[in-house]
């Protein structure tokens, strides 16, 4: 078996015990700015620890950095940023279930924005799986109640999927612009490098839009340190995953994110879903598996 495919999938199951605890945290004490902080303040220096210490016991220096290197970086980090907040912001318009399932039109969006970017072709079963995937997210994106389908929920799942595409899309590009053999260095760099950025931003942020925000975030420690944790883990195994492959096979094998996330709404939130919900979330792993197929 390739290390790609038990990377991909502990980094999709982290993931998803991110989210988890970031709903929390955003139901209970944060706000959506202070639950996305929440993933970096605790992560970005476990992960530059982690990586100063790999290099030391192998021996290795700092990869050489060049301008596309941080092109890629600063575009891949930013649209991670943006893409988590649409995430813990939707949380709050529709249930945990339904909300990753929105997220997860990241994968046909990927495809398209490696077409317009990388110009990758799409075959006819690639053109199928984007059908069948629109109709799955119109079928979501009607609230439960009735209403138009150009809604909040649907614009902030759309633009969750489309900016994590950008995100994949620049860290795959960040970590092949290092020149090493060491796939786990290249992926620890960009990570660390990426993380720290990111750091940095929210925390410009968060001081001129939400004062005592950050405090807060500090002040939830028991629960924000949780998500650093699982944000460590999942976002590693993601860098690790997009240095050893392509990253729409990754995105792919990554929506076995869809199994976690159906069994925690299920027995952990007590959520269910109505039969338009699930006619749309069985259409949306329709258009998976064909996307899956043509790849």
């Amino acid at each position: 078996m390739s290390l790609w495919i038990p990377v991909t999938i502990l980094a999709a199951f982290a993931q998803n015990l991110r989210f988890m605890l970031q709903k929390h945290l955003k139901a209970t004490q944060l706000s959506t700015g202070g639950a996305t902080f929440a993933r970096f303040l605790f992560s970005a220096p476990l992960v530059m620890v982690l990586i100063l210490n790999y290099m030391q016991i192998t021996g290795q220096g700092w990869p050489a950095l060049n301008g596309r290197f941080f092109a890629f970086a600063i575009a891949g980090g930013l649209g991670q940023i943006l893409a988590t907040a649409c995430v813990v912001a939707l949380f709050a318009e529709r249930n945990f279930a339904v909300g990753i399932v929105f997220k997860k039109t990241e994968v046909v969006q990927t495809a398209l924005i490696g077409l317009v970017v990388l110009g990758e072709g799409l075959g006819p079963f690639a053109i199928v799986a984007i059908a069948i995937g629109f109709v799955g997210v119109l079928c979501l994106s009607d609230p439960p109640k009735g209403g138009s389908i150009f809604n909040k929920a649907a614009g902030l799942g759309l633009a969750s999927g489309a900016l994590f595409g950008v995100s994949s899309i620049g860290y795959r590009g960040a970590s092949l612009e290092l020149v090493t053999d060491d796939v786990f260095l290249r992926a620890g760099v960009t990570l660390a490098l990426v993380t720290m950025m990111q750091t940095f931003a929210m925390v410009a942020y968060l001081a001129l839009r939400e004062r005592g925000e950050i405090a807060r975030v500090v002040g939830s420690w028991r629960v924000s340190s949780l998500v650093g944790i699982t944000s460590m883990i999942g976002s590693y195994g993601w860098f690790l995953a997009f240095s050893l492959q392509n990253a729409a096979y990754v995105k792919a094998l990554g929506q076995i994110e869809l199994v976690f996330t159906f069994l925690a709404s299920y027995f952990i939130f007590k959520e269910r879903s109505t039969m338009r919900e699930i006619g749309g979330i069985a259409l949306i792993i329709l258009s998976i598996l064909v996307l899956i197929l043509a790849l």
